[in-house]
């Protein structure tokens, strides 16, 4: 062959899909594409021959075929709308009626013109239009396809799965580099995976058993043999498109001006449309339900979660992104990203990373561009809410807890940040880190608490694979504001405040930063207080809601924190994010044991277990919560506990009120602000006022629920 150009007979154009020597006696090549079919609801025997006027028509309408016999339609069939068109192979065409279809004010007849079709079932009254080369693909009803280049499949096909077909050597399947790019982590990708999935799968390494069963079950998932057609679901728009090839397509599906598509499986419904718009290039990969890829966006080895977006010219490589993920202009590399992440800036950067979730990446930020090893085998892991700042650069390998903001730094060295929602900076005058605990509830309350409205509001899965927690207050949240109160305790001795309480608190080197310099803790006292009452703002909410309810309080305020005692000895203080669901670790390590033994064997019936732990959370949270209480009251009488948890949280609520209107009120209250301004009219006119803000009138008015509830119960 001259480079890779091989000449056949004559004879075989359209044919030979499947070589012979992949078929068994009683095969034939469309033994997998006639299952296909009738999965669709429509029989190969439903169609039928050709009649010679219809023959007759198609050849005047200057039709080419190389054996007529191979063409099967459905009644109804109008012959004149198809038109200047080569067909090769066994093609079936369902109904095809005078009608026009319109999609976004293009408006265009149903039929074939201008266009070449091998091998290819068509659906009812489709609209197919100047195809260069459309081969061996299954077409909806009620497509449109306008303009396409190449649309083919071949028929060793995995649509951007990571299997190996028939015949194929190992060394070709696809696998994502997660979190390393050393490939220490690798997964395999396939349609329906979620964050879940390939969060255990790359993370519990050491488990040689667990590894070989998610293998197992990754390629039990697919058929082998060679010989399955690509599919467009019904009601697909694909509109001047150049290479489409080994792409399956989903359900109302809308791609217009891609550049290549290869190796994918894009998932789409009519509740969640799918959109791959102008320039776009996918190659290795699967794009989820109600994704959007537009503007020049070029994604390899990746998986794509419900309802995320990658847009102008964003780079998505080895990497998984979670479900209502926005991610524009950026480039992001060897990453395993959970749910609501946002980036957005041309100029951020994040390689090798685990960032678990509610994030968002600011513009010229760099995390884990800079090795510090011998090779390329550095990480990043940073907890729920990660905000690096603007221009802020972080080594590998470095940890966060959850919600740190990093303020604008180059950071030199290794972090370890082990206070959650905390500020981060580096004074490089004095020559320390700078951390101040608890920053998001002592400096800006209304940011903190917008963050769960604003995530659920931006949830338009339609279906909700995994139920995520997007509170910022929440079990593992929790566990890590016991943990970072332990540490300033013990830092800070006896020593109980008040006027006397230090400013800063130097702690040594070598704790949050792999360095000789010390670390300087601001206000460590006013942290554990801040702490103290972020950790009561979970827990007692978290009760209230178990407690309150009129189903609760007609079964007994006893009888409701007995079960919240639960019987258990010990809090739950090992918690798992798996890709934004949270449960007991102990729970999950519950569930993988069955993977392991066999009694779990398939990853639908893990995503049951995820379910199930799903619908145990909320029992699990408020036992958790309880045990809170208990942590910041003591260990009296139950009922005696709940009703000071209670009074606190009434009063508290309305500090969070007032806090939530007073950090908004900063940015009106910033003179610098006011320059672009001729008046405080125009001011109001423009940018509103703190007052009539929605999110302070939503919190005020549910502070004011809260504290009703509270108080029907205290009442009671």
């Amino acid at each position: 062959m001259m480079n890779d150009i091989r000449f056949l007979p004559e004879d075989d154009y359209g044919l030979s899909f499947v070589p012979q020597r992949y078929l068994a006696a009683d095969e034939d090549e469309y033994r997998i594409r006639d299952t296909q079919l009738g999965a669709l609801g429509r029989h190969p025997a439903s169609f039928r021959r050709l009649k010679p006027y219809e023959i007759e028509t198609l050849v005047k309408n200057f039709n080419t075929c190389s054996d007529w016999n191979l063409i099967r339609v459905s009644d109804p069939f109008t012959p004149a709308l198809i038109k200047n068109s080569d067909f090769a192979g066994l093609v079936r065409i369902g109904k095809l009626e005078r009608v026009t279809l319109e999609h976004h004010d293009l408006r265009t007849l149903a039929g074939i013109t201008n266009s070449r079709v091998i091998s290819c079932d068509i659906g009812d009254n489709c609209a197919i239009h100047y195809s260069t080369y459309l081969a061996h693909y299954i077409i909806g009803d009620g497509c449109i396809l306008i303009n396409n280049d190449e649309m083919q499949v071949s028929n060793h096909a995995k649509f951007g799965n990571g299997i190996v077909m028939e015949g194929e050597n190992e060394d070709i399947r696809i696998e994502l580099d997660l979190m390393n790019e050393a490939g220490g982590r690798s997964v395999l990708p396939f349609a329906g995976m979620i964050c879940a999935d390939a969060y255990l799968w790359a993370k519990r390494r050491d488990d040689s058993a667990l590894m070989a069963a998610f293998r197992t079950m990754t390629d039990s998932m697919f058929d082998r043999r060679r010989g399955r057609y690509g599919t467009v679901g019904r009601y697909s728009v694909l509109k001047s498109n150049g290479v489409i090839k080994d792409v399956a397509i989903g359900e109302s599906a809308y791609i217009k001006g891609s550049n290549k598509l290869k190796n994918l499986t894009i998932l789409s419904s009519e509740s969640e449309r799918t959109q791959i718009g102008e320039g776009v290039e996918l190659v290795n990969g699967i794009v989820g339900y109600g994704c959007r890829v537009f503007y020049g966006c070029k994604a390899v080895r990746f998986v794509m979660g419900s309802n995320s977006a990658l847009k102008y010219g964003a780079r998505l490589i080895h990497s998984v992104l979670g479900d209502n993920s926005t991610v524009s202009c950026c480039e992001m590399l060897n990453n395993l990203i959970f749910p609501a992440h946002e980036q957005h800036h041309n100029t951020c950067f994040l390689v090798a990373s685990l960032v678990k979730g509610q994030s968002n990446m600011a513009a010229g930020a760099t995390v884990g561009s800079n090795h510090n090893s011998r090779a390329n085998d550095g990480e990043i892991e940073a907890g729920r809410g990660f905000w690096p700042g603007l221009c802020t650069s972080v080594k590998h390998s470095s940890r966060f807890a959850s919600y740190a903001l990093l303020a604008k730094a180059d950071h030199r060295y290794e972090l370890d940040i082990k206070l959650p929602f905390c500020l981060v900076d580096d004074d490089r005058h004095r020559e320390h880190l700078i951390i101040i605990p608890a920053f998001w509830w002592t400096h800006n309350l209304y940011a903190l608490m917008r963050n769960e409205s604003k995530f659920r509001s931006r949830d338009k899965r339609g279906t909700k694979t995994q139920n995520i927690e997007f509170s910022p207050f929440a079990p593992d949240t929790a566990e890590e504001i016991i943990q970072a109160m332990d540490l300033l305790e013990a830092w800070c001795g006896s020593d109980q405040g008040g006027e006397s309480a230090p400013n800063e608190l130097a702690v040594g080197p070598g704790l949050f930063e792999r360095s000789s310099r010390t670390t300087l803790v601001i206000k460590p006292r006013r942290g554990i207080s801040a702490y103290r009452e972020m950790l009561l703002w979970y827990a007692s909410r978290a009760v209230l809601e178990r407690i309150g309810s009129k189903e609760a309080r007609a079964q007994g305020l006893a009888s409701c924190l007995a079960s919240l005692e639960g019987g258990q000895a010990a809090r739950e203080s090992e918690w798992e994010n798996l890709g934004g669901q949270l449960a007991p670790r102990r729970k999950v390590d519950e569930a993988l044991a069955r993977v392991k033994k066999g009694t779990v064997s398939s990853w639908g019936s893990l995503h049951e277990e995820y379910a199930r732990l799903a619908s145990e959370y909320e029992l699990d949270r408020d036992r958790h919560a309880w045990a809170c209480l208990r942590i910041l009251y003591g260990q009296g009488e139950a009922a005696e506990l709940a009703r000071r948890a209670l009074g606190d949280l009434i009063s508290l609520s309305q500090r969070v009120e007032v806090g939530v209107f007073t950090s908004r009120r900063k940015d009106f209250d910033n003179p610098f602000r006011k320059v672009t301004y001729s008046s405080e009219a125009e001011m109001k006119a423009v940018a509103g006022c703190p007052e009539d803000n929605p999110f302070v009138l939503a919190t005020r008015k549910e502070m004011s629920a809260l504290r009703e509830r509270a108080q029907a119960v205290l009442g009671a």
